[in-house]
């Protein structure tokens, strides 16, 4: 494995538009050098064998992920609870490019486990938009998901590196990520 050289946590509520900014940003940076890794990804291919589902529509923002969504946090917070780095430490087992974007931070012991881990080599970014652009992208607030642990934890968290208004639809996606690729641009 390649050590990383710098990691990129993106965290933002559901539908705000962490997976669109992140793939953008890979296809602007080219997997060559860099790379997504989701925390969630080792979470839905342990569901996805446990319920016989396809892992690809698991990891996609369709309907199915949605189904299994609120059954799928109580499993992981329940294994969260025995060792709360088990996710970080599995996604990024495979983890192999000098810039690595992880999509979906979503907890303090998520930003804890990579400062632990990596420090010095993180940067926190923050995706946010309102409920009103998220309704419009699909977002319905959900008992029990919307206002649960992985959705709200990073809530009081004011110390983030960047932080992307995609609220915006006046601002193109390029210039939502300027700074990013502004930081990142002696290492690509």
């Amino acid at each position: 494995m390649e050590n990383p050289k710098i990691i990129l946590l993106f965290s933002g509520k559901r539908k705000s538009g962490k997976d669109f900014l992140t793939e953008h940003l890979l296809k602007i940076l080219g997997s060559d050098r860099c790379e997504i890794v989701r925390i969630s990804e080792p979470i839905k291919a342990f569901w996805a064998k446990e319920q016989n589902l396809d892992l690809k529509e698991l990891l996609s923002d369709g309907p199915c992920k949605e189904i299994y969504r609120k059954r799928m946090i109580e499993w992981s917070e329940a294994e969260r609870a025995k060792d709360y780095g088990i996710f970080c430490r599995k996604a990024m087992e495979k983890s192999q490019k000098s810039i690595c974007i992880v999509s979906d931070i979503r907890r303090k012991t998520d930003i804890a486990w990579f400062t632990e881990n990596f420090s010095g080599k993180i940067q926190k970014i923050q995706v946010k938009c309102s409920d009103i652009t998220r309704g419009q992208r699909g977002w319905k607030f959900e008992v029990g998901v919307d206002d649960a642990e992985s959705e709200c934890n990073l809530d009081d968290v004011t110390d983030f590196d960047f932080i992307l208004d995609n609220d915006q639809p006046s601002t193109s996606p390029d210039e939502m990520l300027k700074p990013l690729l502004n930081l990142v641009s002696d290492i690509y």
